[in-house]
């Protein structure tokens, strides 16, 4: 039952997503099947189901759309081009693992990945909006399409619309009932509908043929492929994102241990194994691992039976997936994005007051940049964010709390005291070279108002320097003896003593402690 309960869910999705790609069906259940089963031999989730995800067909379609200005990819099939993105795709991580570089995905921060998610949702659901009611010719960026959607409501077929909108609120109502395959349900009753004459009278569309090819070695210009490259590296990125993502929070939910890099790899042995087999990316979805969980999944063999069950499907029902309505799989695919529509993972961030702005103009810049650029603009703006906080780290003047060894920010502790003679500052975030020099230059300007003879850097946050902190470091030291005051770093780590005696700042190592109550001490025995 775990097997057809996952299957029921893999194989709407599947299909509906080759859809968003604007490929073929077959391509999705195909890539769902190789997939699928390459990672239950590589990979050491239990719960997780790769198969093509919502968030890759959406970029694979922008990635293959972008393609059409290029001259070097003129009269290419666009079948061969998705193949060699899907190929690049599992090469970008089996090169990452390779290179143990499973901790990349944090580029995205969760914020930006919340934002993304919210507007790609939107982006998706009104993509899908027209072939729910029946409505043709709807294309082009959110801000061109929505416009010619409004116009276009009046055109709406209505038999389409009654049958997307009833499948839709079936799916959802059967969301109540976890055991019950709704979507597969729901298939079912479209199949029995598209295998009556009423599609033909209502002049509803019909998913068209399903079939899985053989592989065939049809390859793009190899000048093409440094192109091809810079557009499977973002989907790369935003699918091991979300995979690692589902797969992390279903093995804390149950104690298991699973290894990021190991998991790249299986990802990537995934994807190879999708493009021989002509298929699209895949990953791992949080719909189809949370399902798998939820039908009692206890190891990868359940999802590997559930590939083998979608492909027994795709060979013996092919023709029954044909009859599906288009409608009905309009509808598959808005379920499933319906619980990225929460606005609550935005909301929080904002209540917290910590990185809303972020998540907002992520989901801001999918709905104004299109998918791809959005995707890329997420990705520059976790890193700015990143840098800009590295640069712009706070510093903290240290006091003591009564007569304990207990130093803290005197400005967040009122019981804090400062010490007589005593200066006391720590830099709140690494020492490193894009903060070094002004970071200690703000602690310089505080050292000299002070009237203190002594100054204590704190440097807990500092596990290593590089030569630009070290040179920083020096010329700190420098001024502060030139105006008499003495510096004594506190809570130095071996890695920062050892880089000070290789500098030739062999007296600033010895004299390091590792504690601020140590320094104030030496100093004052001295």
């Amino acid at each position: 039952m775990t097997a057809l309960a996952v299957a029921g869910l893999m194989l709407p999705e599947g299909v509906a997503y080759a859809g968003l790609a604007g490929l073929p069906p077959g391509r999705a259940l195909e890539a769902g099947i190789a997939g699928g089963l390459a990672y239950a031999l590589a990979g050491r989730s239990r719960f997780a189901v790769v198969s093509p995800t919502s968030s890759s067909a959406a970029i694979l379609a922008a990635a293959i759309g972008g393609l059409a200005t290029n001259e070097l990819a003129s009269g290419v099939d666009r079948d061969a081009l998705a193949t060699m993105l899907v190929a690049l795709v599992g090469v970008i991580f089996l090169g990452l693992s390779a290179f143990r570089l499973g901790s990349l995905s944090a580029f995205i921060s969760r914020p930006v990945l919340h934002g993304f998610a919210f507007g790609l949702a939107i982006t998706i659901i009104l993509k899908q909006i027209p072939p729910l009611l029946g409505i043709s010719g709807i294309s082009g960026p959110i801000w061109t399409a929505l416009p010619h959607l409004v116009e276009a409501l009046p055109r709406a077929n209505w038999p389409s619309a009654a049958i997307g909108l009833i499948a839709l609120g079936a799916i959802l109502a059967l969301r109540r009932m976890p055991q019950v395959p709704g979507a597969l349900l729901v298939i079912v009753g479209g199949i029995a509908l598209g295998s009556t004459a009423a599609p033909e009278l209502w002049h509803v569309a019909l998913a068209g043929p399903v079939t899985l090819g053989m592989p065939r070695l049809d390859l793009p210009p190899l000048a093409l492929l440094p192109r091809l490259f810079q557009l499977a590296a973002p989907i790369a990125l935003i699918l091991f994102a979300e995979s690692w993502g589902t797969m992390r929070s279903l093995a804390l939910k149950h104690g298991d241990a699973i290894d990021a890099n190991r998991e790249l790899g299986a990802l990537g042995v995934a994807n190879i194994a999708a493009a021989v087999a002509q298929g699209m990316p895949v990953g791992a979805g949080f719909s189809a691992g949370s399902a798998n969980e939820a039908a009692g999944a206890t190891s990868r063999a359940a999802a590997a039976m559930a590939a083998l069950a979608v492909l027994l499907l795709a060979l013996f029902a092919a023709g029954w997936i044909a009859r599906i309505p288009e409608p009905v799989l309009a509808a598959v695919v808005i379920a499933a994005l319906t619980h990225a529509l929460s606005p609550a993972p935005l909301l929080r961030l904002f209540h917290i007051q910590r990185d809303g702005w972020i998540a907002l103009v992520a989901a801001l810049g999918v709905l104004g940049l299109g998918v791809l650029n959005g995707m890329l603009a997420a990705i520059a703006l976790s890193v700015a964010h990143l840098l800009y906080v590295l640069a712009h780290p706070s510093i903290s003047a240290l006091g003591r709390i009564g007569q304990s060894h207990d130093f803290v920010d005197i400005a967040r502790h009122p019981d804090a005291q400062a010490l007589p003679q005593v200066a006391i500052f720590r830099p709140n975030a690494p020492l490193i070279f894009a903060n070094a020099e002004t970071a200690l230059r703000a602690i310089d300007t505080l050292a000299r108002a002070s009237a203190a003879p002594l100054v204590v850097l704190s440097l807990e946050e500092s596990n290593d320097l590089d030569s630009t902190a070290i040179d920083a470091l020096a010329e700190f030291a420098q001024g502060l003896t030139a105006i008499g005051k003495q510096l004594v770093l506190a809570r130095a780590h071996d890695r920062v003593r050892d880089v000070l005696v290789a500098a030739g700042m062999g007296d600033l190592a010895v004299h390091s402690t590792h504690s601020v109550a140590d320094a104030v001490l030496q100093a004052r025995q001295n």
